[in-house]
């Protein structure tokens, strides 16, 4: 009996143990990557600028701030479903498509009386159906991702102009307000729709097999098509998924601003792409990390909102804001070449 409650309690301790240097072991892990550096750069950054002005850290700003970031956030996990699968593979589409999709899900409901739930059905079918139609372009035809999404860009912002003829369609109903205006337990429903997504996001990406399809193909499509992966569906998901997540954007600006509104979403895509790149996602494909881009869209949601808060001129803006996509990128070629 004694014997067997001394191995009883071996085994428990030879458990514990196995635990404890899994947790280490996941702990340095963690410090060692690119999300712990983006994460103490983006809370240096948020220490700087509530020591410049203390009404940073207010509930009132801190909501509107993740109002913000919700948006380059659900933006960045897209792009980096796109930037992952390599070839060149880039959605420059994001911001019209934002657009385009608020401004139609406007139109439905209020020139159309559709509800609100079928009208967002088939404007994310709408936008799923365009990014179907940029991955398979890209793995069918052969056109370069950023041709086509470039077309996009231009094709989605003037279809948003044609449809309003410039000016915004209003009168949208209280329900639909809800989902960019609502807050629960002081959090507003654009965050709280915007951790669901990441969450699901980081499902698929971390613990599927589809996850590790992209990441495959991004690294060395000739080693992936050996392995029997299917090139044309995993390099036309992605798409799919960018531009459906441009949709909800677009849905959940036009319900914050009560309005359908063809001006939305000026620069984008390059705020999406600055965040997925801060956040540890290579430019050249195989590599992208969903927890790094939402951090990432949260520095540049911190820059763009502490801009506003220090009192610079809206001028400085997009000066400031391309500088850092312009280090992100810089820093992301310095990194991988140091690696190689």
């Amino acid at each position: 009996m004694l014997f067997n409650n001394s191995s009883n309690i071996n085994v428990a301790h030879l458990a514990e143990m196995k635990n404890k240097t899994i947790v280490e072991s996941r702990l340095r892990k963690f410090l060692r990557s690119t999300e712990f550096g983006v994460l103490v750069a983006l809370i240096a950054l948020i220490i700087f600028t509530f020591s410049l002005n203390s009404k940073f850290l207010s509930l009132y700003n801190l909501q509107t701030l993740g109002q913000q970031w919700s948006v380059f956030g659900i933006l960045a996990i897209g792009e980096v479903f796109v930037i992952i699968i390599g070839g060149g593979a880039i959605d420059l589409s994001l911001g019209s498509m934002t657009a385009l999709s608020g401004v139609l899900v406007a139109l439905l409901m209020v020139n159309y009386g559709l509800p609100a739930w079928l009208a967002i059905l088939i404007v994310l079918a709408f936008t799923a159906g365009w990014g179907l139609w940029h991955g398979l372009a890209f793995t069918k035809l052969n056109v370069p991702p950023f041709i086509t999404t470039l077309g996009t860009l231009a094709i989605a912002r003037g279809l948003a102009s044609v449809i309003t003829s410039g000016w915004p369609i209003i009168n949208l109903p209280s329900n639909f307000i809800y989902i960019g205006q609502g807050i629960l337990l002081n959090i507003p429903i654009p965050v709280l729709i915007c951790l669901l997504i990441g969450l699901i996001a980081a499902f698929f990406f971390y613990y599927t097999i589809y996850g590790t399809y992209f990441r495959a193909i991004g690294s060395n499509v000739e080693a992936a098509k050996v392995a029997g992966i299917s090139i044309v569906k995993f390099r036309t998901i992605p798409f799919v998924l960018s531009d459906l997540l441009a949709g909800i954007v677009g849905i959940i600006i036009a319900a914050r601003l009560s309005q359908g509104q063809p001006a939305v979403g000026q620069s984008y895509e390059l705020y999406a792409i600055a965040a997925a790149v801060i956040g540890g996602t290579a430019l050249t494909g195989g590599i992208g990390s969903i927890w790094g881009a939402l951090i990432g869209a949260g520095i540049i949601a911190v820059i763009w909102n502490a801009l506003v808060m220090l009192g610079i001129s809206a001028l400085w803006q997009d000066v400031a804001l391309g500088l850092v996509i312009v280090a992100a990128v810089t820093f992301d070629v310095v990194r991988r070449r140091k690696k190689e």
